[in-house]
């Protein structure tokens, strides 16, 4: 039982650590909330459709540096501590969000826009490669046994909160300025806010004390010796990448793409599509907990198994209802519907993987599964589902590639449960 003073550090602990998630994550999905903003301005063409898919794939193409961020940030991570990793990726990612926010557009300074552009984008992927896969490693092992899905889940409610940050900006600014301000310079404001609080959280991460799991464990050498550690295990990582799938595709697809998709295809007022953004967040971060505690209770693979198959059965159908009669409020219940499957899922997946990866590789295994599973599903997300459209005139398609993700982990949680490791977590000796 803890003491109070134990209770309260643990608090703190969460709260420090998830805060530099919620900052990186804001300064990541900003860019996908205001991407037909971010399209105008560095991305201009004489088709609307060329312009967002241009801005979408710069999006994605972080996701090409986020390996190499996992292999080498993770592996620094594994080699000279968690609190240490995550202060030196969050140090990358406020170099990105800053290029971002201060590049001239197009018609300032032409191509160098866009170079500059993709150039913070790479180094935000770089960061992030180990972001998330570093604080899940964190905050379950700092957690007291029996409670590592409560602990864990609050790194994916700092991703649902850095959301809700970037949306209420928007309904802020959209209330307050108009729309061609908001075209002008408002959507830089976001960014902005971002390069802002970056000292708050430099200062709060810094105070970060390293888990006692990594201290008592024999460390990983050098990147080399990670590498062949991590190939040793690679059934282990193959069958989490295919069950962080599910994750991360579901994730950007709910966090981010729900409102692309209200202002591009159901034409909505981008008041609402962002207000949508906004609620679906809060609601994302009120049940990651809820789910983490329940996988405590019940174990990891009902969840993992039960919810991709959910997915499957209710997507297209529920997209097919919203495109057949769009409005704020069907949108807003399928941004809902999806946020509880998600929380669902990701709730016990972040325990389940970090208790099944070799401990002296877990935040490197971890980031690179995340890498992997972003690198062919996730950041390219809204780029497929806005070409779907295109490529099929069917405005419920974007469902079919969520099912398809769906159906990839579904099958890899049923496969998996019958030769994964029983999970542990305890240091390497």
């Amino acid at each position: 039982m803890l003491s109070a003073a134990e209770r309260r550090g643990k608090i703190g602990a969460v709260i420090r650590a998830a805060s530099g998630n919620f900052l990186e994550l804001y300064d990541y999905l900003v860019y996908l909330i205001y991407a037909t903003y971010v399209a105008n301005a560095f991305f201009p063409t004489n088709s609307e459709f060329t312009s967002l898919m241009l801005a979408l794939m710069t999006y994605g193409i972080a996701s090409l540096a986020r390996p190499f961020g996992a292999v080498v940030l993770g592996s620094y991570s594994d080699r000279k501590g968690r609190r240490k990793g995550l202060i030196l990726s969050l140090s990358l990612m406020a170099v990105g969000t800053a290029s971002i926010a201060f590049t001239p557009g197009y018609m300032t300074i032409g191509l160098f826009a866009a170079l500059f552009v993709t150039i913070g984008r790479l180094i935000q992927g770089f960061s992030l490669g180990v972001e998330s896969g570093g604080v899940n490693v964190y905050l379950v092992e700092i957690a007291t046994p029996g409670n590592r899905g409560f602990y864990g889940a609050w790194q994916g409610a700092s991703q649902a909160l850095g959301v809700v940050a970037a949306a209420a900006v928007g309904v802020v600014l959209t209330a307050f300025i108009s729309g061609d301000q908001m075209k002008d310079w408002g959507w830089r404001v976001p960014f902005l806010i971002g390069c802002a609080i970056i000292p708050i959280i430099f200062w709060l991460r810094g105070s970060l004390q390293e888990t006692e799991i990594f201290k008592k464990s024999r460390h990983a050498q050098s990147t080399g010796e990670v590498v062949r550690i991590l190939l040793e295990h690679w059934p282990i990582v193959a069958v989490c990448v295919l069950l962080q799938v599910f994750n991360t595709t579901s994730f950007y697809f709910v966090g981010t793409y729900t409102a692309i998709f209200g202002s591009q295809v159901l034409h909505l007022a981008a008041a609402e599509n962002l207000m949508v953004a906004f609620l679906v967040g809060i609601s994302s971060f009120a049940l990651l907990p809820i789910f983490g505690a329940l996988s405590d209770r019940i174990g990891r693979w009902p969840q993992a198994i039960i919810t991709p198959l959910i997915m499957i059965l209710t997507a297209y159908p529920m997209m097919s209802w919203l495109v057949a009669a769009p409005s704020f409020s069907r949108l807003l219940l399928f941004g809902l519907w999806l946020s509880l499957l998600y929380a669902c899922y990701a709730g016990t997946l972040v325990p389940l993987i970090t208790e099944i990866m070799p401990a002296k590789v877990r935040t490197s295994g971890f980031a690179i599964v995340i890498s992997i599973a972003n690198g062919i599903f996730g950041t390219f997300t809204p780029a497929i589902a806005t070409l779907l459209i295109q490529l099929t005139d069917n405005r419920a398609s974007p469902a079919l590639w969520l099912s398809a993700a769906a159906a990839v982990s579904f099958v890899a949680a049923v496969s998996a449960r019958r030769f994964a490791p029983k999970p542990v977590l305890q240091p390497s000796t």
